[in-house]
């Protein structure tokens, strides 16, 4: 993001440059010269078949998943994807279906809601917009634009009038549901904001910070109120204790802590993490707090005094979002999977396996090329080598090379790319990695991640000259990560690429 100040800009690449590159990174072997495809391939294809065969588990989706939540009934699951797609899902059936796959944004789906007054759904993306969509037909009603960045957090007032949406542009903008028109927009924030809360009687919002604040505003007018709390970290997610204004918070640094929303003080220290907080849940009967973390620990709390109820490690990356089912016996977590998992919480299932495929593509291990683990680490994520994109981030890679910057038909590229006289070579990809893309391609959609060293540039550059244009390496590296390696569980990247 440009314009962010030198904090928040550390920050920011704190969480989310290492958690895909040099925290991911495994020990590895000494490289051959060709890695050996087919047989991660067929432990995949396995790996992912007996996936399939968990109840409760929302398997459908083409990419990492961003975000869930479950209807207050619990009839419905609401998830977003990385694959630009939010789904809604029945929850009734053993192996809950699906209702409705909205896919018509252009990025990535990093927050969703339910309206339940209105029997309505929100999605927010990475492109900017929030998009409002009825629940019977799966029409959209309106798309709101207006943030200059990606919409990281979504609330939606008590009431079901107003739509509070957080942004990595620092700002909240607020949107009227009744007349379905733009409302304040809150600036103020020295940092991206990540999340949004309404306060019980929706008279005030509260929105959350990189830059280590949450903010007290009114949501009639939008007017600042006052700074409500300051951490020394910057503050991921924050959600409100339904039927009180207590405000958990999780933080950068790994804290957790509840606050009261009305004078700003700590009322309690929770558990911290070790890793940054990048997940909350609140529930409050029969009361109960979820914490997900960076390293795949998910946590289950006890609300009147932070006890730990029960602790979970999914050793394959981070937990990027809660959600519990009413009654709070089970738990959907997700992450890195394309799938979302629902953990028994109590009874708790004895020795629960986790359904998961790993290594993933971004984890290799053993006996691969330095090229290939470049590509694992800075590039696989988003992209694929198939000529079809399966659904990713961001568009394929096959023939990149000779191709002009943002041209790919059916790819929803940024202005900013596609106005670039660009055409990637050996040259510009070098270029890319060496000066980062907010300097060598400034706009666009693609992480902030450099490679520094020559090296390690030149290795990439002829992995990926071979391997967009090689059958054999395209399909191992393909939408069906391998299963058969063994490496060290990392954390991942949430952010999207385009070439």
């Amino acid at each position: 993001m440009r314009g962010v100040t030198a904090r928040a800009a550390a920050i920011a690449g704190l969480l989310l440059g290492p958690l895909l590159a040099a925290a991911m990174a495994p020990v590895y072997a000494s490289e051959p010269a060709r890695p050996q495809i087919k047989p991660r391939v067929e432990e995949g294809l396995k790996a992912k078949a007996r996936r399939r065969e968990v109840d409760g588990n929302l398997v459908g989706h083409g990419g990492p998943v961003k975000a869930v939540r479950v209807s207050a009934d619990g009839r419905y699951a609401l998830t977003g994807s990385f694959d630009y797609a939010m789904m809604l899902w029945d929850l009734a059936p053993a192996r809950p279906k699906v209702v409705l796959r909205l896919a018509e944004h252009a990025g990535a789906i990093n927050a969703v809601a339910f309206v339940p007054a209105r029997g309505w759904l929100v999605a927010a993306a990475d492109d900017g917009t929030v998009t409002v969509y009825e629940i019977k037909s799966g029409r959209r009603i309106t798309s709101f634009a207006g943030h200059q960045g990606k919409v990281i957090g979504l609330a939606v007032s008590p009431d079901g009038r107003l739509l509070a949406s957080a942004s990595w542009d620092r700002t909240v903008r607020l949107w009227n549901l009744e007349t379905l028109t733009s409302g304040p927009v809150l600036s103020g924030h020295k940092g991206p904001v990540n999340a949004v809360a309404f306060s019980g009687d929706g008279r005030s919002l509260y929105s959350a910070s990189y830059d280590g604040t949450i903010g007290l505003w009114r949501s009639d007018d939008g007017a600042f109120v006052r700074p409500l709390y300051k951490h020394g970290w910057g503050i991921n997610v924050l959600e409100r204790v339904p039927g009180s204004e207590r405000l958990v918070l999780g933080a950068l640094n790994g804290t957790v802590a509840m606050i009261d929303g009305g004078t700003g003080k700590v009322m309690r220290e929770l558990p911290a993490h070790v890793r940054p907080v990048l997940a909350l849940a609140v529930l409050a009967k029969p009361g109960l707090i979820a914490t997900g973390a960076g390293d795949g620990t998910v946590r289950v709390l006890r609300l009147d005094d932070g006890a730990l109820i029960e602790e979970h490690r999914n050793p394959y990356g981070p937990v990027w979002s809660l959600a519990f089912v009413p009654g709070g016996g089970r738990l959907f977590y997700a992450g890195l999977d394309d799938f979302v998992t629902l953990w028994q919480v109590t009874p708790r299932r004895p020795f629960e396996p986790v359904q998961s495929k790993f290594p993933r593509r971004f984890q290799v291990s053993g006996e691969v090329s330095e090229g290939e683990r470049q590509f694992a680490r800075k590039c696989s994520v988003c992209h694929t080598l198939q000529p079809d994109d399966r659904n990713r981030a961001g568009p394929t890679l096959h023939g990149v090379f000779g191709r002009r910057a943002g041209s790919l038909p059916g790819y929803p590229y940024s202005q900013a790319l596609k106005r670039a006289n660009l055409v990637w070579t050996a040259e510009t990809i070098g270029k890319l990695f060496e000066l980062g893309p907010d300097t060598f391609t400034p706009g666009s959609k693609m992480p902030l991640q450099r490679i520094t060293d020559a090296r390690q540039r030149q290795a990439l550059i002829v992995f990926l000259k071979a391997a967009s244009t090689t059958p054999a390496v395209r399909e191992g590296e393909g939408k069906d990560e391998p299963g058969s390696r063994k490496a060290r569980p990392r954390a991942g990247d949430d952010r999207r690429q385009e070439k």
